[in-house]
């Protein structure tokens, strides 16, 4: 049984312990696009038509095994930060909170302890989408296909015989599956290399964004690459593919890390300690600051330049850091000022913990008061 509208908490991190490659490849993530037959694409549909979709797929959705235990939210429903939350989270996209007249126009469905999930009436009636730590695109792709199997038993999806499934964009016509990465590659950056590298995924039918997907810049040096198109050959292929070309990336980005290790030591090791030094100490901190400084850290860890903080710290770092976690830990709405100085707070203290955790004396010679599970409360 799904449950209705309760409170996010921590759902859907269960990504930030990491995975395969946890030090290059932050996520693995399939979306797949599905629609009901005899209804008009959400970009095309009116208010009763897309209350109709969204009560169909909850129904059927409170029936299948894979949500079992989970949760139901109608997006109308959310307040403006716990909608912030999801999009920082990675759970549902811009175009979910995009205006739509009339009330149960747009839903989520999230699974109890994963990070899977239905977005309802995003671009198509059902988005499923599962989120993985890591280099996991096949165990990502088991939770992702077992949603579709048990959601295709007890709906009419749209499909064609000689296209496969429909799709409100054409691109995504054929099996509606969007596999991506989202991979962190600063050796690449320093060296130069990146732009080559990236020119020849574009060639082997790839493509790249940044960190919040289609539309988003590329900060900290995150990169997020997908399949560009999905029609003529099967789920397994494009994952299979996806995952040959990032296994290729992450070989050029450790060869970059070794060339700068070898070629330039001290410059490097400048630039972690700087970043690290930064983030232990600094009393403001901008959001891409922030994302920028974390890469030189996470760099270093994972040339054992720093013995902490762990990969997993700076996920959670990653995420709790943006501005709607640290409005809604503060209870109160913040100005761009307040946001910076709550998010450098909680920066040094997550970081001190770590470091204690780990066995080592805090960088700045403090002791950390503020409670570190979540940004520091207080405007």
């Amino acid at each position: 049984m799904i449950q209705p509208s309760e409170v996010l908490g921590d759902r859907g991190l269960d990504w930030i312990r990491g995975g395969d490659e946890a030090e290059i490849v932050l996520s693995s993530r399939i979306r797949v696009a599905r629609n009901l037959q005899g209804f008009a694409f959400p970009g095309r549909s009116g208010p009763e038509e897309r209350a109709d979709v969204v009560e169909m797929i909850q129904a059927a959705a409170e029936r299948i095994e894979s949500l079992d235990g989970g949760s139901f939210w109608g997006i109308e429903e959310l307040d403006f930060l716990d909608r912030e939350i999801l999009v920082e989270r990675h759970l549902i996209s811009r175009d979910l909170l995009a205006a739509r007249p009339g009330a149960s126009s747009a839903a989520l469905v999230l699974a109890r302890e994963t990070s899977c999930g239905v977005m309802v009436n995003e671009e198509d009636h059902i988005r499923l989408q599962a989120l993985v730590g890591g280099l996991g695109l096949d165990a990502a792709w088991r939770q992702a296909d077992r949603m579709d199997e048990e959601l295709g038993a007890l709906l009419p999806l749209a499909f064609h015989h000689q296209f496969g499934f429909l799709t409100a964009c054409p691109t995504n016509v054929g099996t509606g599956l969007r596999a991506s990465v989202l991979i962190h590659i600063p050796g690449l950056v320093l060296t130069k290399e990146v732009s080559k590298v990236l020119e020849g995924i574009s060639q082997v039918g790839l493509t790249y964004r940044g960190l919040y997907g289609e539309g988003s810049e590329v900060v900290g040096n995150f990169f997020q690459i997908s399949n560009q198109t999905t029609l003529g050959k099967t789920e397994e292929d494009l994952i299979d593919h996806l995952g040959r070309v990032t296994g290729k990336v992450i070989e050029y980005e450790r060869s970059a890390r070794s060339v700068l290790l070898a070629e330039a030591p001290s410059v490097l090791e400048d630039k972690v300690w700087r970043a690290y030094g930064i983030l232990r100490t600094a009393r403001s901190l901008a959001l891409e600051e922030m994302m920028n400084l974390l890469s030189g850290v996470r760099l270093g860890v994972s040339l054992k330049l720093l013995k902490s903080p762990r990969v997993e710290t700076l996920n959670d770092i990653l995420v709790r850091g943006q501005s709607a976690h640290l409005e809604r830990a503060a209870g109160a709405k913040l100005t761009e000022h307040e946001a910076d100085v709550c998010r450098a707070t909680y920066v040094r203290d997550k970081l001190a913990r770590d470091e204690r955790d780990a066995g080592h004396a805090p960088a700045d010679g403090t002791s950390d008061t503020t409670a570190v599970d979540g940004p520091p409360s207080g405007g």
